[in-house]
């Protein structure tokens, strides 16, 4: 009677030792892949994101093609790539041309900064020091940066970091791209693989999430990133009609407020320059352009963001920004897909189990 009691016991014991040796080994095994390609995970995914925010216009460009799937990925990789090659080689030509002449400025001592208006010493807290420097300033430029030699020292260390970030940033967006266009030329295996992988996870509502999950990211790519660009380039407009020193500086600081669903607060510097060293009519101008600017967004969020997306506009941008918040640039695009799949699961575990009474009207 023991020995028939422990025969069970000890299966029972094998099987859960078997057991965990299995899930161990997979452990093992999902942790050294991770580890293998952890370098190449922000690149796979954002060319993964720039793949499905891409995928409609390869698909025009395809048929325009005739079908071929190579030669319009090739192509497509191409224009992306002059995409955002071209805008970076016209900034960094507008920073080298700006340091260079206020380098020379600087050495031939011809670098003028006209005196502050009366007002500004009028202003709360900020006005009175803000006043003296830019005297200063105006009376003896190196006095003036000898005063700020501590500040103007780590704020070169910050830029030098920031530079080498955005630097890196740049080299991984690029590959980033030549990924996202060998995901374009094998687009049909990649629809198949992904359908599989959402009904494994979704059962009968995996092709929904995953459609779902490719219409956010389009979403996201023009409800705010589009619109962040189409600002940039109208300011940056602005700045150069102006003459605003490191326009092109100042238009790739003013997209990536806007980005941060900030970019109000980049132009305040541009338009008080402005109406310091330009004329009124000039500066009123200016103001009113960049008043248009700013509100823009207000106007063409709306139409784009959401757009083709089953889920409330409110969800796509509290995901998009929090998931900014969270984790970063790739939050932009992994916020809104966890949370317009959260809002569609919640509302399916809603709709399960309940019958709504019918409408007594």
């Amino acid at each position: 009677m023991t020995a028939e009691r422990a025969t069970p016991e000890k299966s029972h014991l094998n099987r859960a030792v078997e057991v965990s040796i299995h899930l161990g080994l997979i452990f093992l095994l999902v942790a050294s892949c991770f580890s293998i390609l952890k370098p190449f995970i922000a690149v796979v995914a954002w060319g993964l994101i720039i793949a499905i925010a891409g995928y409609p216009g390869y698909c025009w460009l395809q048929k325009l093609l005739g079908g071929r799937d190579g030669f319009a990925s090739i192509l497509f990789t191409i224009l992306l790539l002059g995409v955002l090659i071209v805008p970076i080689a016209l900034l960094a030509q507008t920073l080298v041309d700006g340091i260079q002449t206020l380098a020379v400025a600087l050495h031939n001592e011809t670098l003028t900064i006209p005196p502050p208006p009366p007002t500004i010493a009028t202003w709360p807290i900020v006005g009175r020091p803000l006043s003296d420097l830019w005297s200063l300033a105006s009376n003896n430029i190196p006095a003036a940066l000898r005063s700020l030699a501590p500040q103007l020292k780590e704020a070169v260390n910050g830029l030098l970091s920031a530079a080498a970030g955005v630097g890196l940033g740049v080299l991984q967006f690029l590959v980033s791209i030549l990924v996202a266009g060998f995901l374009l030329a094998s687009s049909g295996q990649g629809a198949r693989v992904s359908r599989k992988f959402a009904i494994h996870l979704f059962g009968n509502k995996g092709a929904e999430y995953e459609a779902l999950a490719g219409a956010t990211i389009r979403s996201v790519t023009t409800g705010i990133l589009g619109v962040a660009l189409i600002q940039s380039l109208l300011a940056g407009l602005g700045f150069l009609v102006v003459r605003l020193p490191g326009a092109g500086l100042w238009a790739l600081l003013f997209l990536i407020a806007a980005v941060l669903q900030v970019g109000s607060l980049a132009l305040i510097p541009a338009v008080i320059y402005v109406f310091a060293t330009a004329s009124t009519a000039k500066a009123v101008a200016f103001l009113i352009w960049c008043i248009v600017v700013a509100l823009m967004d207000n106007v063409l969020k709306p139409l784009l963001l959401g757009r083709g997306v089953p889920v409330p506009i409110v969800v796509v941008f509290l995901g998009a920004i929090g998931g900014f918040l969270a984790i970063g640039i790739i939050g932009l695009f992994v916020g809104p897909i966890v949370l317009s799949v959260g809002y569609k699961l919640f509302l399916a575990w809603l709709d399960e189990d309940i019958e709504l009474a019918p409408d007594t009207a």
